[in-house]
């Protein structure tokens, strides 16, 4: 009976192993000009778009379409967390909208893509954001990683 039990034991052990997706390492980026940083999986994000010329950022791409924009800007408009919320809405459809003191949370639909876009504002008048598209199919993978990758978003 043990020997039944640990034989079954370990082909269930092998088999979740072998089913579970492989970890992620996890990868730091800290823009330079704003401090805005965010912590992210690079296995899934393999490769980078263009750097922008004024230095406020970067996109990080996935193979099947995804993108990851971190960046940081100047409230220069000196902005409320409601009037930028209304301004990051234009053009998308949000399905999902939370505001707090200091910091904006937008989700929805762009197109064929879903899309979840934080900012925080900073120090200095400083607003660190980052922006995740993801086309619709591919849900199940990138609805897991939106809360670590939220959290991580940093800034001074």
């Amino acid at each position: 009976m043990a020997y039944r039990f640990a034989r079954t034991f370990s082909a269930m052990t092998l088999a979740m192993v072998l089913a579970a997706p492989a970890l992620a390492k996890p990868f730091i980026y800290t823009n330079a000009r704003f401090g805005t940083s965010v912590t992210f999986p690079l296995e899934v994000f393999v490769s980078k778009a263009e750097p922008p010329e004024n230095g406020d950022g970067m996109t990080f791409l996935a193979a099947d379409g995804a993108s990851l924009a971190i960046y940081g800007s100047d409230n220069a408009l000196e902005q409320t967390p409601r009037q930028l919320a209304d301004m990051s809405s234009e053009g998308v459809q949000v399905t999902y909208q939370k505001l707090g003191k200091d910091w904006v949370v937008l989700s929805g639909n762009d197109g064929n893509d879903i899309f979840y876009h934080r900012l925080e504002f900073g120090r200095a008048g400083v607003i660190h954001a980052f922006l995740l598209k993801y086309p619709a199919s591919s849900k199940a993978k990138y609805d897991p990683l939106v809360s670590a990758i939220a959290e991580s978003l940093n800034g001074p």
